[in-house]
């Protein structure tokens, strides 16, 4: 039997009244008001403000850890380490980073480990433009490890939301012991505007033991939302974390087909059977739209504008904002597509979730991507709308 539970807590961190600041900073308050309290990581732009302030900030807490590790691939399995221990438990990154991190992300999904990642995106590849933005890590966030798995990641497109979604990243990794992404970009990491830090916010605790702890089958269950029990190193069970096949005990099956098969749906369907709570999105002038936006992050407050400066002109288009990228809001997307004639996807990559969009659309989906290390401006989406309306 599992119990997931969840409780409400009044951080220090909060403050009833807006305040100035960083995207990158709100992300911090965000993780530390949903319980974090275990960071490891390793310093690169544009997401170096959150390791600088997790250093001060959980220095200032009694239970709070922080430890600069020597690399990406040490950092994230400390994280794993850490979370088994009983910590909530974040890192932060940007591109070279995390590619350093998939073997790691790969073995937190077969482990079932509640984390957090937050990916401030840059330009790539490789070392590509280390202080200018992007958001091509999308598909990387999906299926950079391999075999199958589900993440979780959120999309926040201003200050408020860098605090709100850190929060709900955490609260979906504990919820169903996965890896979790807020998948920002550098232009929303180091976006200065207000933002309220809340005093109450809502958390949730991973399913923890209910019974004897040496009955505990840390990776199987047979209730119906797949999320078995986590005992904590230390507590008496004798647990085997292992990245290899492995029964509801955690012993390694790597010869039994059925087990594997068993293992991997399972972990995929935790996930996909939340997919309606997870899955987020707003809607804007959707009603009437003939042609309509689909955009996130920082790109979807050019969209906006866009979308705006249309509707001036007489034409009818709208904007679907995606504040959840994976699971994918597939429902959606198909939704729209049976009521506009055409689909406007901007992306500061090649067409990452564009090409994603168009397995689930049924009209033209219309790529407009942009690599060249700036955001994507508002007169340039009008441009595309423009040739599509025509």
């Amino acid at each position: 039997m599992t119990d997931s539970t969840i409780s409400s807590r009044s951080p220090e961190t909060s403050s009833p009244k807006p305040e100035y600041l960083l995207g990158n900073v709100a992300a911090t308050e965000g993780a530390l008001a949903a319980g974090c309290r275990f960071f490891a990581g390793y310093p690169i732009t544009p997401s170096s403000e959150i390791m600088h302030l997790m250093a001060v900030r959980l220095r200032e807490l009694e239970d709070g850890v922080f430890i600069q590790m020597e690399d990406e691939i040490a950092s994230i399995s400390a994280l794993i380490g850490a979370a088994w221990a009983g910590k909530k438990s974040m890192t932060a990154t940007s591109g070279p980073g995390l590619s350093l991190m998939m073997e790691g992300l790969g073995y937190a999904a077969m482990t079932e480990t509640p984390c957090v990642l937050v990916d401030i995106q840059r330009a790539g590849p490789s070392t590509g433009q280390a202080t200018h933005v992007g958001s091509g890590d999308v598909l990387q966030v999906r299926h950079g490890s391999h075999g199958d798995y589900m993440p979780v990641a959120f999309s926040p497109w201003s200050v408020q939301e860098m605090f709100d979604l850190t929060i709900k990243a955490f609260n979906w990794a504990e919820r169903l012991r996965v890896p979790a992404f807020l998948l920002a970009d550098e232009a929303v990491g180091h976006l200065r505007e207000s933002a309220v830090l809340k005093k109450d916010v809502e958390t949730w605790d991973r399913p923890r033991p209910q019974g004897p702890i040496e009955e505990v089958t840390p990776f199987g269950t047979a209730e119906p939302d797949g999320v078995p029990p986590m005992p904590h190193f230390g507590e008496g069970a004798n647990l085997l974390v292992t990245g290899s096949t492995h029964d509801p005990r955690g012993f390694r099956k790597v010869d039994d087909p059925d087990i594997q098969d068993t293992l991997v749906n399972r972990l995929t369907a935790k996930v996909l059977s939340k997919r309606d709570e997870i899955v987020e999105t707003e809607s804007y002038f959707l009603d009437d739209a003939k042609v309509a936006v689909v955009a996130y992050g920082f790109t979807a407050r050019s969209a906006l504008a866009a979308v705006k400066a249309c509707r001036k002109e007489g034409k009818a288009v709208g904007l679907l904002r995606l504040k959840t990228l994976w699971p994918f809001a597939d429902k959606e997307v198909a939704k729209l597509s049976a009521h506009v004639r055409s689909i406007v996807f901007p992306e500061m990559n090649l067409g990452q979730l564009a090409g994603v969009a168009r397995q689930h659309a049924q009209c033209d989906v219309v790529s407009l991507p942009q690599t060249n290390g700036r955001v994507i401006s508002p007169g340039r989406i009008r441009g595309t709308i423009a040739k599509v309306w025509d």
